[in-house]
């Protein structure tokens, strides 16, 4: 079996070869059946019929002719043909050179399209048929004569099969490819998606204690040497800061362990049942920020509560660092109807400033809100208000799409 598929390879790396191959096997076939006489009085009779000199050349160049079928297929048929022509009109006896024709048609209708196959199988068919049947030394309705039709009809149509084989098998070959390239590119966008969402995460995280962190430092530096006391309350409030973004960050690296990693921190999730507690590190941080809720205690999905309390961090962060001093913020979440309202509002002088740090100036604490707001299928409207200050107010479905709320951002 394996000298076999060893054959089969070298054929294949050499097709010319496999040609030679099959022309000596034509020929020898041709120079066989032109010697015996089927019909002899004790059945098949060698030698009873020796074909003529001009025959046994016709034999030799049609077989040889097939040696390039691959290379140029309508060539060698029409090369066939006109000695399988020569030999129908003189051949007596006639030797089966129109043998090499139905190979050369078999190969031309499976290399070639239907219609092409079509239009040289019945010129073929008809010419050949017609001349041995008008001009050759048998009478018309010899069996020869109508072997030629039914010959060159199953060499088209063989062709035309392996063909359309081929065909399917290749349209297969395609279709499983565009599958798997179809699968890795949905893998690539959902790596490029979570990695999307762990920066988003990890930037409110570190953004909104960083920012309390800078503000608590400058108290510090401030009132170090004129109010000590002052000066180790907001101290406290660095290590709090710190200490509390230290957790979030390792919660959310948690979820990138493996399953036989450690086990990540139990601690809960950010939501809006930590909304008090937030509002109360920027009250520590010197801006006054009040809380209003109209939520009718709504269980909130996970992937809407992560959200609505990242927005709400995000945007009291911008305006601890863009309101200005004296600035205050208020907080409301209200549900109405089947969504939540999250409106963040301040008072500062800095509208301009908080305008440009959410996207002209380079942040992307607006654009990260957008996109937990999009991803949920709901709506975020910013912008300065009139009179001063600035103006967040976020759209939460209440209901989320199963994907979103399998993968919460």
């Amino acid at each position: 079996m394996s000298t076999l598929r060893r054959a089969r390879y070298q054929f294949k790396a050499h097709p010319l070869t496999l040609d030679a191959v099959i022309a000596a096997a034509v020929l020898l076939c041709m120079i066989s059946s032109a010697f015996a006489a089927p019909d002899g009085d004790h059945g098949v009779d060698w030698g009873a019929r020796p074909p003529g000199v001009v025959s046994l050349l016709l034999m030799v160049l049609s077989a040889a002719a097939l040696v390039l079928r691959r290379r140029s297929a309508l060539a060698v048929l029409a090369a066939t043909g006109t000695f399988a022509l020569i030999e129908c009109v003189t051949g007596d006896p006639r030797a089966p050179v129109a043998m090499t024709t139905v190979i050369a048609l078999y190969t031309v209708a499976s290399t070639t399209d239907r219609a092409t196959t079509w239009r040289v199988g019945l010129l073929t068919m008809t010419v050949l048929t017609a001349a041995a049947m008008l001009a050759g030394p048998l009478p018309w309705y010899a069996q020869e004569n109508v072997a030629l039709v039914a010959w060159t009809g199953i060499g088209a149509t063989a062709g035309d099969a392996v063909r359309s084989h081929r065909a399917f098998v290749q349209a297969i070959r395609e279709r499983a490819e565009r599958a798997e390239r179809t699968r890795e590119e949905e893998a690539r966008r959902r790596v490029a998606e979570e990695r999307l969402r762990i920066a988003r995460e990890l930037h409110d995280v570190v953004a909104h204690h960083i920012a309390l962190v800078n503000v608590q430092a400058g108290v510090v530096a401030h009132v170090m040497d004129r109010r000590p006391d002052q000066a180790k309350e907001a101290l406290a409030h660095v290590r709090e800061a710190s200490r509390s973004a230290l957790d979030e960050l390792r919660a959310t690296v948690g979820l990138l362990r493996q399953s036989d990693d450690p086990a990540a921190p139990t601690e809960p999730a950010s939501g809006l049942g930590r909304l008090d507690e937030l509002a109360g590190t920027f009250r520590n941080a010197g801006l006054p920020v009040q809380v209003a809720r109209a939520d009718q205690d709504t269980e909130l999905p996970a992937a809407v509560d992560l959200a609505a309390y990242r927005i709400v961090q995000e945007a009291l962060t911008n305006a601890q660092k863009h309101a200005g001093t004296g600035a205050k913020a208020e907080v409301s979440v209200v549900r109405v109807g089947p969504n939540v309202e999250v409106t963040v509002l301040d008072d500062g002088a800095g509208a301009t400033g908080a305008t440009g740090a959410t996207g002209t100036g380079g942040g992307h604490g607006l654009l990260g809100m957008r996109e937990r707001v999009t991803a949920l299928g709901g709506t975020l409207t910013t912008g300065p208000r009139y009179g001063g200050g600035f103006r967040v107010h976020a759209i939460l479905p209440v209901q989320t799409r199963a994907g979103a709320e399998r993968k919460p951002v």
